[in-house]
């Protein structure tokens, strides 16, 4: 029986596509496209999907080299299996007609349906809807796959498959709903996430912590990474689409994006030399795996405050949120926590971090659209508390909402391979394919 449901479900969304074709046709009021507009933001687009081949790098250069293959298509499966989802009801569970603020309608978009014409976006009204329903997939893809790091090298794959699912619908549907829809919750209450900080960086991060407690240690202590050449070009393709994913959260080709653009690559640029120079003060060597990893924390740390702050404020978020991060990975190792790639403390803290500097440095002079007020910086508090308030929410419905999902998927499908896969490596257990 379980080898035929999965074809079953396929056979299930063919019938789909000749129930509902999806062609009604929007001709309600005058166009206001913008070709520019529409041209970032299919490059945007192209931009963010990049970076989930760049994650799959990125982790699969860490692991031990038995593990590469699956580490890495644990990334690649996002993409097919995320997108078919989105089309059919994710988008409409983010982005549709709201349930009091914390869901969309899944009926709302359901098959795409809507798309054609004049259809636009409130946030988003130069750019065809369906270009924005696009754009958005991207951030749904990467999300779980970051999740991945924290329980790689020990993870069933067909039990991984059950678990992103889950998680697209129950944690960073809601999230992204909460957070990005007009109506949502956390929206109204006034928080600012410009690309991420918390539906996509702090809802895996906390997810990773959750999944690493839930699987327990491996079995096998040492941890000899495969590739660092990986690790270099992961970085790059990372750092690459991080411009689609943060300048295009501008959503048009605007001065606010050209703002995003800046901040991002410096607070990259801080959070990777301040990795080295930290490492190097505490009596280590500067790495090469070490710097990939301190830019993508200035990464991951800019995300949310991308178009609300100036560059030099943005040069801070890379330097204190690499020197936090570096911390927690120091204390995470003396733990008995086995998040494998660091996953939390890089992402989820990185995320934390971030989101908090964001109701410090934020300014309205950067976005006229924050509507919530200056950061704590220019002597305000309101905004910051809004932060605070947001982060211990996001992170307590984040942590236990995935472990509840861990556990679901547990009892359908049992999560870890065995100790005798293990040891074999998950490339020729779960996949037969080896390096």
């Amino acid at each position: 029986m379980k080898r035929y449901f999965p074809f079953a479900v396929i056979l299930a969304i063919l019938t789909l596509t000749f129930v509902f074709p999806s062609v009604e046709h929007e001709n309600s009021g005058h166009p206001n496209f913008n070709t520019g507009d529409i041209a970032w933001m299919l490059m945007s687009t192209a931009l963010v999907l990049i970076m989930t081949p760049g994650l799959a790098f990125f982790y699969g250069g860490m692991v031990n080299k038995k593990n590469v293959i699956s580490t890495m298509l644990q990334s690649i499966v996002c993409m097919v299996i995320i997108t078919v989802m989105w089309g059919i009801f994710g988008f409409s569970l983010a982005f549709g007609d709201s349930f009091h603020g914390f869901i969309g309608n899944p009926l709302t978009y359901f098959m795409m349906k809507g798309m054609l014409g004049n259809a636009t976006w409130k946030a988003a009204p130069t750019i065809p809807l369906l270009l924005f329903a696009m754009y958005q997939l991207k951030f749904a893809i990467i999300t779980p796959a970051l999740i991945t790091g924290a329980f790689a090298e020990r993870i069933r794959f067909n039990s991984y498959i059950i678990f992103l699912c889950l998680f697209s619908i129950f944690i960073f549907s809601p999230l992204a709903h909460c957070t990005w829809h007009p109506d949502g919750i956390l929206a109204r209450f006034g928080v600012l996430d410009f690309a991420g900080g918390t539906v996509v960086h702090m809802s895996a991060g906390w997810a990773a912590l959750a999944s690493a407690l839930y699987l327990k240690r491996r079995n096998e202590a040492n941890h000899s990474p495969a590739r660092i050449t990986y690790v270099m070009i992961g970085t790059g393709l990372l750092w690459f689409g991080w411009f689609g994913f943060n300048a295009g959260s501008a959503f048009g080709a605007n001065a606010l994006a050209v703002t995003a653009l800046a901040t991002s690559t410096t607070a990259s640029a801080a959070g990777g030399v301040t990795w080295i120079f930290f490492d190097m003060l505490r009596g280590r060597k500067p790495s090469a795996m070490g710097t990939c990893i301190g830019a993508v924390v200035g990464l991951v740390a800019i995300t949310p405050a991308a178009g609300f702050v100036t560059v030099p404020h943005s040069l801070a978020i890379g330097i204190i949120s690499a020197v936090v991060s570096n911390l927690v990975v120091e204390w995470r190792t003396r733990t008995s926590i086995d998040d494998t790639l660091d996953v939390f403390p890089c992402h989820g803290v990185g995320g934390m971090v971030g989101m908090l500097l964001t109701g410090v440095f934020a300014n309205q002079h950067v976005n006229a659209g924050n509507a919530t007020g200056n950061g704590l910086f220019f002597g305000e508090t309101h905004l910051f508390l809004v932060q605070l308030v947001a982060l211990v929410g996001v992170s307590i419905f984040s942590f236990f909402g995935s472990l509840l999902l861990l556990k679901i998927t547990d009892m359908i499908s049992p999560l870890r391979v065995s100790a005798e896969d293990e040891v074999l490596g998950l490339d020729i257990s779960q996949h037969g394919e080896k390096l």
